[in-house]
């Protein structure tokens, strides 16, 4: 199935080209910029392809290069976190996207994690795959070996970036993605050498050693779905699990698999998009179409929806906590949902939330 891609392009405050890639149509779907991102061979990617087959299937697919990278603008002065953020915000302004859920893989998750901390209002769902809060140079209390060896990989990155027989290729393509064909190695090199300069990558990397959203993480309010591979060697598995306990009441889904991001080859793979379509409410979403939420239900929902407690929206509405209760758990059977965070995703969905 040929992929159909529509690409566009807009400028942030500070003068950054930014391209953006749209695929498929209906609810949108934005994904968060990750440093190896290249949207014109996204579509011929054996990599990328999958996923924006998967997740373009029911919605509108927004991605997007962050600057420095493929065809985003190359020559940039702020190559910075903020500026990744920053980013984001741009391109969801300029498509007049009031709210929707919200992906960030790898390194674009804690800039989803910090876009939905400061915009709530805006963001519906937010799904993480790989995440991390904290990195390298943010630590608590950071080991001197710990830090030798980030500074090693940005010289040896320096040193090696785009080679596909360095060791910089080898150890990198061996830490991300262990699982992969050699084929898929092979094209992940070439994918790499287009995507970014050897200047652009030291610069991305370090900004993304210097990485700390776990306050950010806290005031996420949104429902929150997290993926983690139990064997990732890029991000660590307990930095996944981190996350989900600093998000109140994320979901966290292990994944058996060694690859920092799933493989469309895996057994875990269908799983991802089996637990992302029920959390956004692509699958099963009949359990809308004949359902009926009283005026106070769907009241109560959009409370809920934007981060409150029971003892909250009690006080807002001049109701008893177990008023407010009764009201959720009457809405999630009526969705046949079978938690209220599960509701709001469907609920949402079927447009009934109004914003």
């Amino acid at each position: 199935m040929s992929i159909r891609q529509d690409i566009r392009f807009c400028s942030t405050a500070d003068g950054v080209q930014l391209a953006m890639a749209l695929y498929g149509s209906g609810a949108p779907l934005v994904k968060a910029a990750t440093w190896l991102t290249h949207v014109e061979r996204d579509p011929a990617s054996g990599l990328n392809s999958p996923w924006i087959k998967e997740l373009s299937r029911n919605r509108q697919y927004v991605t997007y290069d962050a600057r420095g990278c493929g065809l985003s603008s190359r020559q940039v002065t702020d190559i910075s976190f903020e500026a990744w953020v920053n980013d984001l915000e741009t391109v969801v302004d300029v498509l007049g996207l009031e709210r929707f859920p919200l992906l960030g893989m790898s390194q674009g998750a804690p800039i989803a994690i910090a876009y939905a901390a400061r915009h709530p209002e805006r963001v519906s769902q937010l799904v993480l795959v790989g995440p991390y809060a904290t990195s390298y140079f943010t630590s608590g209390n950071p080991d001197p070996r710990i830090l030798e060896e980030a500074e090693t990989l940005l010289k040896v990155m320096q040193l090696g970036w785009g080679r596909g027989g360095s060791a910089f290729s080898r150890v990198f393509v061996s830490k991300l993605m262990p699982g992969a064909s050699p084929e898929l190695q092979r094209e992940f090199n070439d994918y790499q050498v287009a995507t970014a300069t050897p200047d652009a990558a030291v610069r991305s990397l370090r900004a993304m050693y210097s990485i700390n959203v776990k306050e950010e993480a806290r005031k996420v309010t949104c429902p929150t779905l997290i993926f983690h591979a139990r064997n990732d060697q890029s991000i660590n598995f307990e930095q996944g699990r981190k996350v989900a306990a600093l998000i109140p009441g994320a979901r966290f889904v292990p994944l058996d698999s060694d690859n920092h991001l799933p493989l469309q080859a895996e057994a875990c793979w269908p799983r991802v998009f089996q637990e992302m379509g029920e959390f956004l409410g692509d699958s099963g979403t009949a359990g809308t179409a004949g359902a009926r939420l009283t005026v106070r239900q769907i009241e109560v929902l959009r409370h809920v929806a934007a981060g409150k407690t029971d003892k909250q929206i009690a006080r807002e509405l001049d109701l008893s906590p177990r008023t407010v209760e009764m009201h959720v758990a009457g809405a999630i059977k009526a969705l046949a949902c079978a938690t209220r965070a599960e509701a709001v995703a469907r609920a949402g969905h079927a447009g009934m939330l109004p914003h």
